[in-house]
């Protein structure tokens, strides 16, 4: 219990600072009407949220994973952090594809629907948020695109 009650505290200091960072966005004269802080805004709120639940209300009994369990927790970790890391070299579509696949296939260990998962969520996305949301994504590395 005092570790769900400390955690919650630490995750409303950081969220009053990512609130607080978020003040600092400037608003360019052609901006929409919402503006680009109402974003970082609601995710703070939430977060604020979220951990005042965990400081009133923590979890009495905590199971802490082992096992095969706790292995694929850190591989998935492991597989975001290489995700936020390759995105920017790679481009966004092979990253996604590759992370994608790994994540799917802890979900359900069959390695066809793990790559065709990976290949949808890629291509799909990039798909969306180039051309429906008007995103500046990069679908692949430099290298490739010439």
């Amino acid at each position: 219990m005092r570790a769900d009650r400390i955690f919650g505290l630490v995750m409303m200091v950081l969220a009053l600072g990512y609130i607080l960072s978020a003040t600092t966005i400037r608003s360019s004269f052609m901006s929409d009407p919402v503006g680009p802080r109402v974003f970082p805004y609601l995710v703070g709120g939430v977060t604020i949220l979220c951990a005042l639940m965990m400081v009133l209300r923590p979890d009495p009994d905590v199971e802490w994973p082992l096992g095969k369990t706790l292995l694929n927790l850190c591989v998935a970790l492991a597989a975001l952090v290489a995700y936020a890391l390759m995105i920017k070299p790679l481009g966004f579509i092979l990253p996604t594809i590759i992370v994608s696949g790994i994540l799917s296939y802890q979900i359900s260990p069959k390695p066809a629907v793990a790559a065709m998962t990976g290949i949808g969520l890629g291509v799909g996305l990039y798909v969306m948020f180039k051309f429906v949301l008007g995103l500046g994504l990069k679908g692949l590395p430099p290298a490739l695109m010439g």
